[in-house]
């Protein structure tokens, strides 16, 4: 009887239990759908604004690009033809001189009085001469008329002919003198610029090779380069149609200042290196290049008409190679792989893979990838 109450017991407690349960699931259940009707709807997903710009089309210049130096044109070393004490050195180390312009000075003393004397012996030899051309007209007139044997008369043509001989030895000998007087100053061949001086005044200058100083012309120069065996085609093409312009840039220049026109290509390609050796002649009025100079020189040997053209911060890289991102169907990233050709300013040309009019993404790359949604923001069209 005992155990008979316990189950009994037991059984409305477990009901209990689960009347309790049911109404809490149903407490529960009304909170909740109260709650998820009063929630806000879930946020759209994100769409990645990025910039884009359109691909043109435009002429666009050709370029060979050459490492190359700068060489003079002329550049001699300065000696003296005369020997003798410096006297002036009278253009400084460094000066920009014109041609004619006297640079030094040899003390012309000695040459001045050659000179002088060889005047006085033109002028001894003159009057002898004279002399002995009055004294064979005697002779002459003294012989028709039979008072002057032939002998004398001979005697006398002999000294005439030795006077006139003595002349003209004296009168090369005032000119030699002269020559030497003129010597005594140095000029400038041609205009240039003097270099630093290695002869002291008061320096006894001789003629076996005393250097005094170096001259190199810098207006016009010389810029020098080595086009490969296989752009020589392609550059004689270019000079058949006209004067090929070239451009030089400075180291650290990316637009030229200095241009000039390709005057010059050897007739030999080196064996050992498969290149030949040209050269331009560039104008330099402001001495902005010097010889020895290493700079860059670009050769425009054509125009290229109808290049497809996008900016160069477009271009992504990858292991397949270079790569652009496009607008795609429904504002989707599209990857295109494209081969680069020339570039000119900012904007480098596409040889394949996009099309006039397609959209390149030109920022926010990093944060993108293919068929990825974003919204464009269309730039200037390139230029």
């Amino acid at each position: 009887m005992r155990k008979w109450k316990i189950a009994l017991g037991t059984a409305v407690a477990l009901g209990a239990i689960s009347v309790a349960s049911v109404h809490l699931l149903d407490m529960g259940n009304l909170r909740l759908s109260a709650s998820t009707a009063g929630a806000a709807p879930a946020p759209a997903a994100f769409v990645m604004p990025v910039p884009v710009a359109n691909v043109v089309k435009k002429t666009i210049p050709i370029y060979l690009d050459y490492a190359a130096r700068i060489e003079p044109i002329r550049s001699i070393t300065l000696q003296a033809r005369v020997p003798g004490y410096l006297q002036e050195q009278t253009a400084q180390d460094g000066a920009d001189v014109r041609q004619g312009d006297i640079l030094y000075k040899i003390s012309p003393d000695d040459f001045q009085a050659a000179l002088d004397q060889a005047k006085a012996q033109v002028q001894r030899d003159t009057a002898t001469l004279d002399y002995a051309r009055s004294n064979l007209g005697r002779g002459t007139e003294l012989a028709k008329s039979g008072y002057l044997d032939k002998d004398s008369f001979d005697q006398r043509t002999s000294t005439l002919r030795e006077a006139q001989a003595s002349l003209a030895l004296n009168q090369a000998a005032v000119r030699t003198a002269e020559l030497n007087l003129s010597y005594a100053e140095i000029h400038a061949p041609f205009t240039g610029r003097l270099g630093r001086n290695q002869a002291s005044v008061g320096t006894l200058v001789s003629v076996a090779g005393t250097v005094l100083n170096t001259l190199v012309q810098l207006d016009p120069i010389y810029v020098t380069f080595n086009p490969s065996e296989t752009d020589l085609a392609e550059i004689e093409q270019a000079r058949a149609a006209g004067p090929i312009d070239v451009e030089v840039l400075l180291p650290g220049e990316t637009e030229s200042t200095q241009k000039g026109e390709l005057t010059f290509i050897d007739n030999t390609v080196d064996h050992s290196t498969g290149t030949i050796t040209a050269r331009a002649t560039i104008g330099n009025a402001k001495f902005m290049l010097m010889p020895g100079q290493y700079v860059r020189v670009r050769l425009h040997i054509r125009q290229q008409p109808d290049a497809l053209m996008v900016p160069q911060t477009a271009l992504g890289s990858s292991q397949l190679g270079k790569y652009l991102y496009v607008v795609g169907k429904g504002n989707t990233v599209d990857q295109r792989l494209v081969s680069l050709g020339p570039t000119s300013g900012d904007l480098v040309a596409i040889l394949s893979g996009v099309a006039e009019g397609d959209q390149v993404i030109t920022g926010n790359l990093q944060k993108i990838g293919p068929g990825m949604p974003i919204s464009p923001l269309p730039q200037k069209p390139a230029t």
